[in-house]
């Protein structure tokens, strides 16, 4: 099997470059005149699974939301993650797990091993030192899957960490970007990629990455072709992976206007691919 990086490369040249949510928080639920249960949220997934198999390029279900309906919402996000790679659709588990030794081995075979939630790829946090992450990073490599390292997040919060600076004068956010590329390189197209949001100011430089970066933040919450032109070098701009959620959730629940939304939004983005 080709490595993650390699097939999510193909994936965007197939459907172009999009990342889309399946986030079904409870005012999205309402508005789509579903029930506030585990029985809502499999047909919140199930529309989601019909708009999005074989349309986009890469599908993250953001554990949170089926993680709050216990093990019902654990069981959706299964037979949901089931269905989207039995058919040959990337999925991206949003779990944003970090943690040290045992604990995060479990989390890899948790996402990354053969078990019920395993993904093709899983969001990690390296804020306890991206070292902490080679269980994960191992078992990637292993079972050619990917991971997106949390890097320079838009959130307020983030700069009292992601911009302090080290000892040899680079951020943080810029010594998770340069770790990252560190285990991409030599790759055809690196499977370790980074999450950088599209509504800064200022990103690492990604210029060495060698592998995706996945940018949340567009469409609701401002970021947009102009943000991501003015925080990616020009000769990166392939390896974006601009991530929409509410975007595109927002024209719910017709099929049919999920996908003509995603198309507006892929045509929108077409310059990545250029």
């Amino acid at each position: 099997m080709k490595s993650f990086g390699v097939r999510l490369r193909d994936a965007m040249g197939r459907h172009g470059p999009l990342c889309v949510g399946i986030d079904p928080h409870p005012p999205l639920l309402r508005s789509w005149g579903l029930t506030e249960d585990a029985e809502g949220l499999e047909a919140f997934a199930e529309i989601c699974v019909e708009a999005f198999d074989g349309v986009v390029a890469l599908v993250k279900p953001q554990v949170a939301f089926f993680e709050a309906y216990g093990s019902a919402g654990y069981a959706v996000l299964e037979r949901t993650t089931d269905v989207l790679r039995r058919s040959g659709t990337l999925v991206l588990a949003d779990a944003k797990r970090g943690d040290i030794g045992s604990t995060m081995s479990a989390y890899a075979q948790a996402w990354l091993g053969d078990g019920p939630l395993a993904s093709d790829a899983v969001t990690v946090s390296p804020y306890l030192g991206f070292g902490a992450l080679a269980p994960a990073l191992e078992l990637a490599e292993l079972n050619r899957r990917g991971m997106f390292v949390l890097a320079a997040t838009s959130n307020p919060e983030a700069a009292q960490l992601q911009r302090t600076r080290a000892a040899d004068g680079r951020t943080i956010a810029q010594t998770m970007v340069d770790d990252a590329a560190a285990v991409n390189a030599g790759a055809e197209f690196g499977s370790v990629g980074v999450v950088v949001g599209a509504t800064l100011t200022e990103a690492p430089d990604l210029s060495e990455l060698n592998g995706p970066i996945l940018m949340p933040g567009v469409g609701a919450q401002g970021g947009g072709p102009e943000s991501i032109r003015a925080l990616v070098p020009a000769a990166s701009l392939n390896a974006v992976v601009p991530n929409v959620s509410r975007e595109v959730l927002a024209a719910g629940p017709s099929v049919d206007a999920i996908r003509a939304r995603v198309r507006e939004l892929n045509d929108a983005f077409a310059f990545l691919q250029a």
